[in-house]
């Protein structure tokens, strides 16, 4: 039986034009799936369906999803990434408890190990929902433990905002402004959770400028806000200027202050993944 399919140009050129028309012809699609994106039931005989490929180095997993929630694409990810995402694909087709819902004021938070001067510093990173203008944006906030600097500095300079705005990153005179898209920089999201900020490197690839040690979970509506704008916000700041703020309002009054102090850059980053 035919189904309702979407399979992306990029999609068709990876699976090939064989696999591709036998999906569509409904040989190798499942009737029922769990959207890889909003994680509720789909089904691809009654409504479109876009068909998602997570692709490692040697590795390739073929999702679904609705068509309302992503098109269809290929996802880069690394070969840890995609046996987290095919153990999410096999728990969700397995009857589960129902998981208690994420408090939507409580950010989220991951500490990977980010080179310091003279010992190994921690990014920070909190998601929350940060309101510019009249619309919410998902936002990541970015603050080191430590100070950061350059790669053989022993002076102890914190040169953490340095290196970002020589990437592209702008200083924020107005939180309720968004800011200006950095082309190049991405925020991977797979299987509805954070996995990694990409940034472009000189030989033309994208590497991973912070990666979870585990996927992080995120509140439905912070992945709403990231899907309807195809973006994520990502705040910076100097170590000891946010602090861990445990409602979304006490941390926009926090990058207020880091604003008015001028110490606060950032960039929008386009969503890769879902």
């Amino acid at each position: 039986m035919p189904r309702m399919l979407e399979v992306s140009d990029e999609v068709r050129a990876e699976i090939g034009d064989d696999e591709a028309d036998s999906l569509l012809a409904g040989a190798h699609a499942p009737d029922s799936y769990d959207c890889t994106s909003c994680r509720t039931p789909g089904d691809s005989s009654r409504e479109a369906t876009s068909t998602v490929l997570f692709v490692a180095d040697e590795t390739a997993v073929l999702a679904f999803a609705h068509s309302r929630c992503i098109p269809s694409q290929v996802v880069p990810v690394s070969e840890e990434q995609l046996a987290g995402a095919v153990r999410s694909i096999s728990q969700a087709q397995a009857p589960a408890p129902v998981p208690a819902p994420a408090a939507p004021a409580a950010p989220v938070a991951g500490q990977p190990s980010v080179s310091s001067t003279g010992q190994p510093a921690v990014l920070g990173i909190t998601c929350g929902l940060v309101l510019c203008g009249d619309t919410g944006h998902a936002a990541l906030v970015i603050e080191p433990t430590g100070p950061v600097g350059r790669p053989g500095n022993t002076t102890g300079e914190d040169e953490f905002l340095d290196l970002l705005t020589e990437q592209g990153f702008q200083f924020v005179e107005d939180v309720n402004k968004a800011p200006a898209q950095l082309p190049g920089w991405s925020v991977l999201m797979a299987m509805g959770q954070l996995h990694a900020i990409l940034h472009p490197t000189p030989t033309g690839t994208n590497a991973a400028w912070w990666q979870a040690h585990q996927p992080l979970q995120v509140t439905e509506a912070w992945r709403s806000a990231a899907r309807q704008l195809s973006a994520v916000t990502m705040y910076a700041a100097p170590a000891g200027t946010i602090g861990r703020q445990p409602r979304e309002d006490l941390l926009r009054q926090a990058l207020d202050r880091a604003t008015a102090r001028g110490l606060l850059v950032a960039a929008s980053l386009p969503l890769a993944g879902t």
